[in-house]
């Protein structure tokens, strides 16, 4: 009575009247037979031999040079490349500083700095801000696609543009500071 109430009769019912060999698997894996398998060793090289041939079988994937150049591999790359320019440099530095922490502290490194020519400050001002900019708002945008934001192809381009015009834009903010 109480079953039929929360909507589990039916379901009792079912599995009351099921037939037994539905319920127990263990009897429909012994009714089933089994094929056999056969294993014969191979020397490696008979195994190398059969892994080129199935190789020459598949199809060649193209290469990403025949495709049109987009905005979102463009990115994606750049992304990708200043992230480890950026790390290389953080971790080397760190190194550095663990290595000989008298010749790499502040002090020497803005004494070095300060007799550099303008032109060679504005030019490493540019190359540590350009990464840092683009892979700050690039991370951005990857934030946003997560939230579900700019997920469309304009969507998409749209943000790409919109990364691409403010790492321009805070480049040079960062470079006339």
């Amino acid at each position: 009575m109480m079953s039929a109430r929360i909507g589990l009769g039916s379901v009792t019912k079912r599995v009351a009247f099921a037939p037994a060999i539905g319920r127990n698997q263990t009897v429909l894996r012994t009714l089933i037979p089994k094929r056999g398998v056969q294993i014969q060793s191979l020397p490696p090289s008979a195994s190398e031999e059969i892994l080129n041939a199935q190789r020459l079988k598949r199809p060649s994937s193209p290469h990403f040079t025949i495709y049109q150049p987009q905005l979102t591999w463009f990115s994606s790359i750049a992304n990708r490349m200043t992230g480890g320019a950026l790390s290389a440099l953080l971790y080397g530095f760190s190194l550095a500083y663990l290595v000989a922490p008298d010749t790499f502290d502040s002090a020497h490194i803005i004494e070095f700095v300060a007799g550099l020519p303008d032109y060679v400050k504005y030019a490493g001002k540019v190359l540590l801000a350009a990464p840092f900019t683009f892979h700050f708002w690039n991370g951005l945008r990857h934030l946003s696609w997560d939230m579900g934001k700019f997920l469309s192809l304009k969507g998409a381009y749209r943000a790409g543009y919109a990364v691409l015009g403010a790492t321009a834009v805070s480049t040079v903010a960062l470079v006339l500071m």
